[in-house]
C-alpha cells in the first residue's frame, strides 16, 4: 500500500480535528483512494504539551524539521494570522507539497500569489475551509464557472453575527445579550471584534471575489459595517413588517467590468435567498447566467465542519494523482 506523508501546522481546534478526522477514516480514506496517510509532522508553538494523547513524538517548533521528513507530499495549515502561515506555506510549496489551508486571513490577501506559485511548481492549493466552514463553496464555484460566469455573491459569511441577529429576533434579546451567550456557547470569541464587526465576513468575501472574476476590488473602496449598532426595536420593527436583518457580504462585477463590494446589515424578505438561513449558518447564494440564483446552506465554523472540509480536499487532491511520488 502506498503511503504519503503529511504535516499539520497548528494544533488548536482546527488542527487536532484534523488528525482526529484522519484517524478515523483511515481505513475509510485508504479503500477509497488506495493510499495511506500518514501525519508525520505537527508544528506547533509549544511542544512540550501534548493537547491529544499520542502525538507528542510528532510535534516540532521548527519548520526545518517538517520539510525535511522524507516524503514529506502534503502540508494542512491552520494557523490565525498571516505570517508566520504564510511564509511557511510558501516554502512549503517550493518544497513541492501539496497545501491544504484553513486560513482566510491569510489567503484573501495573498491567496492568487500561492496559487500562481503552487502551479510554477506543480502542486495544488486547497482552501475550502477557508470560507464558510462546511459549506463546500469553494468546490461550487469551481464546478460551476467550468461553464457559467458568476455575476454576483450574496453571502452570510459570520456564524457569530449571524447567531446574535437570530436571537435578537427570536427571542428579543439586546445585542449585548445575545453576544455574550454566543461567547458562552463558544460561538464567538472573548474578543468578537472580527466577526461583529464584518472583518471576519470581509476576508471571506475576497476570497470568494478573487475565485469568481480572478481579482478582488480595491480593499479602501469596500464599506465594512457590522451589526452593533442594530437595536431590538429595529429587528422588532422589521419582523412586525415581514423582514429579518442579516448581515451580508457581498460582491458583483458591474456592467462595465468594475467589481464592487459591501459587507453590512440588510433587511431581507421572505423571497430573498438568505430569509430562513438562522443561528450558526453560513449561505452563499451565487447568481450565474446559466443556471440562475443557486444557494448553499450550512455550517460556518467549529472542528469538524472545518477539519472535514480539509480532509475532502485531501482526497480530490489525491483524486487528481498530480505530482505525487508515493513511498512503499
Amino acid at each position: 500500500m502506498a503511503t504519503i506523508k503529511a504535516a499539520i501546522l497548528g494544533f488548536g481546534t482546527v488542527g487536532q480535528g484534523i488528525y482526529h478526522i484522519l484517524n478515523e477514516k483511515r481505513e475509510e480514506l485508504k479503500n477509497k483512494l488506495g493510499i495511506e496517510l500518514e501525519v508525520a509532522k505537527i508544528l506547533v508553538t509549544d511542544a512540550s504539551r501534548e493537547r491529544v494523547p499520542g502525538t507528542a513524538h510528532l510535534m516540532t517548533t521548527s519548520m526545518d524539521d517538517v520539510l525535511a521528513e522524507p516524503g514529506m507530499q502534503v502540508v494542512f495549515e491552520a494557523i490565525v494570522n498571516e505570517e508566520p502561515a504564510y511564509s511557511y506555506l510558501k516554502r512549503a510549496v517550493e518544497h513541492k507539497c501539496h497545501v491544504i489551508t484553513a486560513n482566510k486571513v491569510m489567503f484573501a490577501k495573498r491567496g492568487l500569489e500561492l496559487q500562481a506559485l503552487a502551479k510554477v511548481n506543480g502542486v495544488f492549493v486547497g482552501y475550502e475551509a477557508t470560507t464558510a466552514g462546511g459549506v463546500p463553496v469553494i468546490k461550487t464555484m469551481k464546478n460551476i464557472l467550468l461553464v457559467n460566469d458568476v455575476s454576483r455573491i450574496q453571502g452570510i459569511l459570520n456564524g457569530t453575527s449571524n447567531y446574535i441577529l437570530t436571537k435578537m429576533r427570536a427571542e428579543g434579546c439586546t445585542f449585548e445579550e445575545a453576544l455574550k451567550e454566543a461567547q458562552s456557547l463558544g460561538y464567538a470569541e472573548a474578543d468578537p471584534y472580527n466577526d461583529i464587526s464584518g472583518q471576519d465576513a470581509f476576508k471571506k468575501l475576497m476570497i470568494l471575489s478573487a475565485l469568481a472574476f480572478d481579482e478582488q476590488p480595491d480593499w479602501a473602496d469596500v464599506e465594512v459595517i457590522g451589526i452593533d449598532s442594530i437595536s431590538p426595536a429595529q429587528v422588532q420593527e422589521a419582523n412586525d413588517k415581514g423582514l429579518r436583518y442579516r448581515h451580508v457580504a457581498e460582491v458583483e462585477r458591474l456592467d462595465n467590468g468594475n467589481i464592487v463590494a459591501k459587507v453590512g446589515p440588510q433587511l431581507v424578505d421572505k423571497e430573498h435567498p438568505l430569509y430562513p438561513v438562522d443561528d450558526v449558518n453560513n449561505a452563499v447564494a451565487l447568481e450565474t447566467n446559466y443556471i440562475g440564483t443557486l444557494t448553499l446552506i450550512g455550517p460556518g465554523a467549529g472542528m469538524y465542519p472545518t477539519a472535514s472540509v480539509m480532509v475532502e480536499d485531501y482526497a480530490e487532491i489525491i483524486g487528481k494523482r498530480a505530482g505525487f511520488v508515493v513511498t512503499i
